[in-house]
């Protein structure tokens, strides 16, 4: 899950008048010289202008066209949130539009360090400029003025000159003061830690090299084409899915730079970051403690890699991240203590567990089997043994100790599941079809290659749900498509991820390029890019789909379809869905874990289509008393309804005294959502025995028809 978002760098001159008027300069004021590409980079962004062309899945002319979206990309790159240029400096900046493609087609990147070494400088200028204005004291700093600050500036307009520069920077850095005064730091401390935090910025600016400039514009270049095509530098190669290397002892998280920030996102499961609970995708890392009592270190602006330099460290070790929700400056920071290890194939692999749920006079028993990813030990499997650990064979294996346990339904839970191996999906699909197509693959024009499973034998053929949710990605996708167009059993949860393409690595005289050739293809014939596996019925989604997933990210590939694969129905559930959904509306209006996911989701819309901040600090603290009076409300009308003594504060909750709390990690609500599974379950079940029940009767006599009017199970659909 790449991200266009890249680490920034500085450069140009305002302070130039001021330091003469104001004497000797600061020791932090100096000048910047001036990048250059170095000779390797223009052969090598030639050879990716030839990688692009000849195997990337989507054919696309480098014309005006597309320089004119680089153009874009870049701009976006170095300045998205509008904060280092002025209109006229943008203005001057367009005689690059049009002929960066054929730039990069004589492997000149002229234009492009032009652009770079202008931002550079400007951004220097800025840094330059908030650390004169913390020479007056935070207690300078008017905190009662009725001011707001646009956090989303993504579609504002660009300054108009320096005077709008210094007004938008005088509020960020009030921003960012008022965040830390909110959490208790004193004046004093917020100048320290915000003159270092400056301080330091700087210097990474100054420190910036030719490989930093070169890759933020190849990619601003790679991302023309889509989101995941990208260049990684030598450095970054190193660290390419650190998190997933079952070698690495760490956190277990994917990180990317975004803005100033590095953002979280997504989680390795059962990695020692998802296993506290405490940190979500699209947080954001704002300081980095080593141990238990070691300083936080801030690192808003630093380089990705150096942050993931700091977070790193050996098994058994601690770190401290300080995170803050997506908003960014604002917001209340918590801070994470976190175990680093290693991630151990055994976390990550399916495991079970059975409810037992009460109907009809009767206990009812559901499987549940999580597969929080698609795994093989391809080591083993490589080497003949027939052992070999597997997702398809712990899954096989789990199906028949449940059925041995007398389960009457199962579930499929893949909620979080990232993906993983292809294959692994194609053969657990297997699992729950007599035989047919499993997914369909095509790489760039080519003919799409067909997975199927040629196998009878069936591991479970009865009631089957399938659990997902917007993390739910790629092999899950695969997974979850294939159940829902063979309709061998309910989706349920919120909509995947829509991650429905393929990319493959390319070694490159300097580092690798990961490239995009080929995209996933439902047996239907329809993708999953982009849109992803809608429900059948849909649960309450904490995540925002406006900023997690596939479609969020900006020129992700479209949604299409192809011809679909010939399969056969293992049944058809269509028309039982509406008596499904139907029941599932009615069991949870009053349930007390769903009317907490809805509030929690409804709230989550809300804010985020607040896209301004109050600068007035008693506006704030009134805002965040009323949002901490409305979470604990909240929370203890859900403990309340479950006959749980009610917290008297949020820190109850957040286990922020409670060091213990940090294996808590389970969502309250989780058995709930899973119990409502497993009712849907039963609800499918009935409906597979009324079809029966006609089925056995159609001989003789006419029959009703069952729940939605069709009278044979295994019709196909009109």
């Amino acid at each position: 899950m790449s991200s266009r978002h890249y680490p920034l760098s500085p450069a140009w001159a305002l302070c130039a008048a001021w330091l003469c008027l104001c004497g000797a300069a600061p020791a932090w004021a100096e000048e910047a010289a001036p990048l250059a590409p170095l000779d390797v980079h223009g052969r090598t962004s030639l050879t990716i202008v030839e990688q692009l062309r000849h195997n990337h899945y989507l054919r696309k002319t480098l014309d005006d066209a597309t320089s004119s979206e680089i153009f874009d990309n870049y701009l976006e790159a170095l300045d998205g949130a509008r904060l280092y240029f002025t209109a006229a400096e943008v203005a001057a900046m367009e005689k690059h539009r049009h002929e960066l493609d054929d730039a990069l087609k004589r492997g000149n990147l002229g234009p492009a360090f032009d652009m770079f070494n202008r931002h550079q400088q400007r951004q220097i200028d800025r840094f330059e400029y908030l650390l004169a204005k913390l020479e007056d004291g935070v207690e300078a700093l008017d905190f009662g003025a009725d001011e707001r600050l646009e956090v989303d500036r993504q579609n504002a307009p660009w300054p108009a000159d320096e005077a709008a520069l210094d007004a938008l920077w005088d509020k960020r850095l009030k921003a960012a003061a008022l965040s830390m005064r909110l959490n208790g730091k004193p004046d004093a401390e917020i100048g320290e830690l915000l003159t270092k935090r400056y301080r330091n910025r700087l210097k990474q600016a100054r420190q910036t090299k030719s490989e930093d400039a070169f890759g933020i514009y190849v990619n601003a270049f790679t991302t023309a084409y889509d989101p995941h095509t990208r260049y990684f530098s030598p450095r970054v190669s190193q660290n390419f899915n650190i998190n997933m290397s079952l070698s690495l002892e760490g956190i277990g998280a994917v990180l990317r730079s975004e803005d100033e920030y590095t953002s979280v996102v997504r989680l390795v499961p059962a990695g020692p970051a998802a296993k506290t609970g405490k940190i979500k995708p699209a947080d954001r890392i704002i300081s980095v403690g080593q141990g238990e009592r070691g300083p936080l270190i801030d690192v808003v602006g630093w380089r990705l890699d150096d942050v993931v330099e700091l977070i790193r460290g050996p098994k058994g070790s601690k770190v401290r991240l300080e995170v803050v929700p997506d908003k960014g400056e604002g917001e209340t920071a918590k801070v994470v203590q976190i175990t680093r290890n290693t991630v151990k194939l055994e976390e990550q692999a399916a495991r079970k567990k059975l409810l037992t749920l009460r109907r009809g006079g009767r206990d009812h028993r559901i499987g549940v089997i999580e597969i929080p990813t698609f795994y093989v030990d391809f080591k083993a499997l490589k080497q003949g043994d027939p052992s070999y650990r597997s997702t398809t064979g712990d899954v096989a294996r789990l199906v028949r100790e449940l059925e041995a346990e007398g389960m009457d339904g199962l579930v499929i839970d893949l909620r979080n599941n990232g993906g993983g191996s292809l294959q692994e999906a194609d053969k657990l699909t297997g699992l729950f079809i007599k035989s047919g197509p499993t997914v369909q693959v095509r790489a760039a024009r080519k003919r799409a290659n067909v997975y199927a499973d040629d196998d009878d034998s069936l591991v479970w053929d009865g009631p089957l749900a399938v659990m997902v949710n917007r993390l739910s990605a790629s092999a899950s996708e695969i997974f979850a498509g294939a159940i829902q167009d063979y309709q061998r059993g309910v989706i349920v949860g919120g909509r995947t991820f829509g991650k429905g393409t393929v990319q493959t690595l390319v070694p490159l005289n300097r580092g690798q390029l990961k490239i995009t050739a080929a995209k996933f293809y439902r047996i239907s014939g329809q993708s999953t890019q982009n849109r992803g596996v809608l429900p059948d019925i849909e649960f309450p989604d904490l995540y925002d789909v406006d900023h997690i997933g596939e479609s969020s990210l900006e020129d992700a590939m479209p949604w299409d379809d192809i011809r679909p694969a010939a399969y056969p129905r293992s049944n058809n559930i269509q028309p039982a869905l509406v008596t499904l959904r139907a029941r599932h509306a009615q069991r949870t209006l009053d349930n007390p874990d769903f009317i907490y996911l809805r509030t929690l989701a409804e709230r989550i819309r809300q804010d985020s289509e607040d896209t301004e901040l109050s600068l007035n600090e008693a506006e704030r603290r009134r805002q965040k008393a009323e949002q901490d009076a409305w979470r604990l409300e909240v929370e203890n009308t859900l403990r309340l309804a479950k006959d749980l003594p009610p917290l008297k504060a949020l820190d109850e909750l957040d286990g922020r005294d409670d060091p213990a709390a940090e294996d808590e990690a389970d969502d309250p609500t989780n058995e709930a959502v899973l119990a409502e599974a497993g009712e849907v379950l039963l609800d499918l079940a009935g409906f597979r025995h009324q079809v029966a029940m006609v089925g056995e009767s159609a001989a003789t006599s006419p029959a009703p028809p069952a729940l939605g009017g069709e009278s044979a199970f295994g019709q196909q659909p009109n």
